[in-house]
Order: structure tokens, then sequence, then C-alpha cells
């Protein structure tokens, strides 16, 4: 049975990159960007003590993205992965993560750093990032484990980006 679920956005991400082409495709290699989130004021009073942690988890709407395919191609490869196997942004829910640097926050507006957003993407929810909670070691990392080093590095039409 199908249930509908309604998420409703909280707000909206603002990024220096206006569309996906030269977005970066992972937040390390948004390493640098500075960009905020604002809230909308109805929720503005859920920010109360988030400025105490250094990190925060941005949960969001891939807005742009359209239609999906359970088979992908992702950047820097040839074969076609699963796409629950991958972080593209064409999904069957195209929900968006992303841990970024809180920078300072002020009334509804969120400062951060090390994004990897498109602009104008709508904010679904906000998270502390604690890495006691959140981080966990791991054995393995499937197709990606000869390529995340570079793939940290690209964006999404192709580029390099040198340290």
């Amino acid at each position: 049975m199908e249930e509908k679920i309604v998420y409703r956005p909280i707000g909206l991400i603002r990024t220096p990159f206006k569309e996906p082409k030269g977005t970066p495709i992972q937040p390390r290699a948004g390493i640098g960007v500075e960009g905020y989130v604002e809230v909308f004021p109805e929720y503005a009073e859920g920010l109360k003590d988030l400025e105490g942690f250094s990190h925060i988890i941005l949960l969001y709407h891939f807005h742009l993205s359209k239609g999906y395919s359970l088979l992908v191609t992702p950047y820097m490869d040839s074969e076609k992965r699963g796409v629950f196997a991958t972080r593209a942004p064409k999904r069957p829910n195209p929900i968006g993560l992303s841990v970024v640097r809180l920078l300072s926050v002020h009334k509804n507006i969120i400062r951060i750093r090390d994004v990897d957003i498109v602009d104008k993407t709508p904010l679904l929810d906000i998270k502390p990032y604690v890495p006691d909670f959140d981080f966990r070691r791991v054995e393995r990392i499937g197709w990606l484990e000869n390529r995340v080093q570079n793939l940290a590095k690209h964006r999404d039409d192709g580029r390099f980006i040198k340290d």
C-alpha cells in the first residue's frame, strides 16, 4: 500500500552555484565555499542552541532533479551502478544530505561553509553533526574503493579541483 508522504520546506539554502553544472559533487570538493541557510521565520525558534555545534547536517530536496533511473553511471565511472549504491541526485525520493561547517546563527540566518548544494535548494531539516554518534568505522566502500580520492575533487561538470 502506497502512503502519501508530504514534506514542507523549512527554508532555502543559498549558495554561489546557480545550476548543477559546476557544483561540487561532494562536500569535500566544496571546501571553503560559503553560503547561508535562510530558515523561514516560523521555524527560527528551532535554531536555539544550534550555534554550539561546529558542523550541521542539512537534509534537502533535489528540486532540479527530474525523474530517476534505478541504474546510473556515476561521475568518474563508466559502469552502471544501482542508484542506491551512489549519491546520484535523480532518485525515487530526491533527498540530499550534506555535512557543512556552521559559521554563525543570527535570527533565522545560518552562515555555512564547505557547501556542495545548488542555490535556492529547499531545506527539509537540520540536525547537529556529532562525530561520536554519526561516525562509524567502515570496512568497505564498494565500487568507490579505488575512486574515492579523486571523486571528492570533481564538480558535476567533470572539472577537477586542485588542492
